[in-house]
């Protein structure tokens, strides 16, 4: 399952709220997600949580961001661990604050053998790069060989993905990957997006037919 957790500005401009408390509600909700997905049997979770062109968003709110990713990944890491959660980031490292860094390879170190659930973090993350990237590293001639060369090439394409805040795209998220995938679209803002919510998405992936281009 993958997840475009879309809405936390204008979650915190309906209740007046700096840019700040919308991406703590989403962290918050993030971190709920998680557990639900554990108890659920969700084997793979890929979150689009910062993408390429989100640098265009004004300086402050940025520093503020990246600053609390660093202190929930902190904070969080040991939990995410007694969970059985793998923790894996997909994207570049180009540009990023040194701390976050440090917290992203702490984590990932922490967590790497955990096999409860994989969580993969799209931070400074574009589908565009990520192919532009593997091709430039491709030396082969099969859709797997190129796989080899995605940030994560063991990341199984998501069955279906999930977009909350009334968009309908993709916003260059998972462009290789979600050839086949079955796209959710909900109104709600991510901050809002509740267990029911979630339960309410895989019923309606559940119940559609896959043919993958057959009959």
């Amino acid at each position: 399952m993958a997840v475009i957790a879309d809405g936390n500005n204008r979650w915190a401009r309906q209740r007046g709220l700096a840019s700040g408390a919308g991406h703590a509600a989403a962290a918050d909700a993030l971190k709920a997600r998680v557990t639900d997905a554990l108890e659920l049997g969700i084997e793979e979770l890929a979150v689009y949580v910062f993408s390429t062109e989100n640098w265009t968003r004004p300086a402050g709110e940025v520093g503020e961001l990246m600053a609390m990713f660093s202190r929930r990944i902190a904070s969080e890491s040991s939990e995410l661990h007694r969970q059985g959660v793998s923790v894996r980031f997909l994207g570049r490292r180009e540009g990023l604050p040194t701390e976050l860094i440090e917290q992203v390879d702490r984590v990932q170190a922490l967590t790497r053998d955990n096999a409860r659930l994989k969580l993969f973090l799209a931070f400074n993350y574009g589908g565009r790069m990520e192919i532009v990237e593997a091709a430039k590293r491709f030396d082969g001639a099969s859709e797997e060989d190129f796989r080899r060369c995605l940030y994560a090439p063991d990341m199984h394409d998501p069955d279906v993905i999930i977009r909350t805040g009334g968009e309908r795209r993709l916003s260059n998220y998972l462009l290789w990957q979600s050839a086949y995938s079955e796209l959710v679209f909900r109104d709600e803002l991510w901050p809002d997006f509740t267990r029911q919510a979630l339960e309410q998405s895989l019923f309606e992936f559940d119940v559609r037919e896959r043919r993958f281009g057959g009959h």
